[in-house]
């Protein structure tokens, strides 16, 4: 390096980063499934339990098609909405299934189910405005919160009540300078189901109050012993209430990267408007692909989805059952929807950090720090059952010989 480069090197040092860097946090699935890889590179057999992607294909018609659009060269940009055909597909799809009415204009397509959870917050929560949501949480509900100046307010799951919503300990957090709340059910990390009478009386108050919801629903299509119930279909319609799906969870399409957002008139153009300034549009051909999840005239996808569902039930079972014979793990419930299981691992005598890096370097078994979902995951581990039975099995026994070790 030569003088010149090193003092334009020195100037660039002193003037940093953006102080805003220091609010961003990393969602830890990534970082483990990289260490995790690494071992592998290394010749060692790791068991993934550790990233939250169904372990299928995404479905044949889906791929087809967008392979089909590249060839018909529909390679270009398109509008920051989305493409009409896909808009109207999915106001059909979330008016049946929750039972609302939604028109094709207040359906935005975005890079991800996550963009949503930026455009929510950047919309309507000021600085110094509070954000309640659900703790322990998928980790980029506080990372973003902080990093757009709001205040994040966590509301305690505690696992003697399955995880469950407190309405005392909701309405303790409820102030004049709440602005949103967020729900996500079923839930990441602990896959359970919020009560539907606790639902209710969460939504009654933030519309007495003029609160907003963000509904984090990707979760939806994976629900295995009761129909799922939205915020929307309590409330009966979308004021102040915004529901982010995706076709991640649902159709195995994680590297698609498409997600969407169902939103009150008032919001369509922010949203829009943020489309465009963040991303310009989502992958034309990608979105041809998501049509085609969607209109199935075969019916042959939505056959495909209920088949995944039971197997991942099967799976579910498969997992807890082992906990449950493993020394020092305790499954205070089985989680009833999502691909996650939440064990109490404080009987180990280890941190949840700690049992996290013992258990893949020593034991061969990727799994998450319940640490990774906020302060309060602590004494849990997070596994993900996003993976067949006979790995499932393997991860069990491995886990069961390195906690006799202990």
């Amino acid at each position: 390096m030569n003088k010149a480069d090193a003092v334009l090197m020195q100037a660039i040092e002193a003037n940093g980063l953006a102080d805003r860097l220091t609010q961003l946090d990393r969602e830890t699935a990534f970082l483990v499934l990289k260490q995790a890889r690494e071992l592998e590179a290394r010749g060692r057999t790791i068991v993934h339990l550790e990233i939250g992607e169904p372990d299928f294909s995404s479905p044949a018609e889906v791929d087809q098609a967008t392979i089909q659009a590249i060839k018909d060269g529909q390679t270009h940009y398109v509008g920051s909405q989305g493409i009409p055909e896909l808009l109207e597909a999915i106001a059909a799809d979330v008016s049946e299934t929750r039972g609302i009415s939604v028109d094709p204009s207040n359906v935005i397509m975005t890079v991800g189910a996550k963009e949503v959870i930026s455009f929510t917050i950047l919309s309507l929560v000021n600085p110094g405005e509070e954000v309640i949501y659900a703790t322990p949480s998928y980790p980029i509900y506080p990372s973003l919160i902080n990093l757009f100046g709001g205040v994040p307010r966590p509301l305690r799951l505690r696992p003697e009540i399955g995880f469950n919503l407190e309405l005392d300990e909701f309405e303790s957090l409820l102030g004049e300078n709440t602005k949103l709340i967020i729900l996500n059910y079923p839930h990441n990390p602990t896959g359970c189901i919020f009560r539907p009478k606790a639902l209710k009386r969460v939504v009654e108050l933030a519309a007495e109050r003029g609160i907003w919801i963000l509904a984090d629903e990707v979760y939806k299509d994976i629900i295995y012993d009761d129909a799922f119930t939205s915020v929307a279909t309590l409330k009966g319609g979308l004021d102040h209430i915004i529901l982010m799906d995706g076709f991640s969870k649902s159709f195995a399409m994680t590297g698609y990267r498409i997600g969407y957002a169902v939103v009150p008139d008032c919001l369509r153009k922010p949203f829009v408007d943020l489309c465009n300034n963040m991303h310009s549009c989502v992958t034309s051909f990608v979105q041809v692909g998501a049509i085609a999840a969607l209109a199935d005239p075969t019916g042959e996808v939505r056959r495909l989805i209920q088949q995944r569902r039971l197997e991942f039930r099967a799976r579910r079972d498969l997992i807890c059952e082992g906990l449950r014979h493993i020394p020092s793990f305790r499954l205070t419930a089985t989680p009833p929807g999502a691909f996650y299981v939440f064990p109490d691992i404080r009987e180990t005598g280890l941190t949840s950090d700690v049992l996290e890096q013992r258990l893949l370097i020593e034991g061969g078994v990727a799994g998450l720090s319940g640490t990774a979902f906020g302060p309060e995951g602590e004494g849990f581990l997070r596994l993900s059952y996003a993976n067949s039975q006979d790995n499932i099995k393997l991860a069990l026994e491995w886990i069961a010989t390195f906690v006799g070790k202990l």
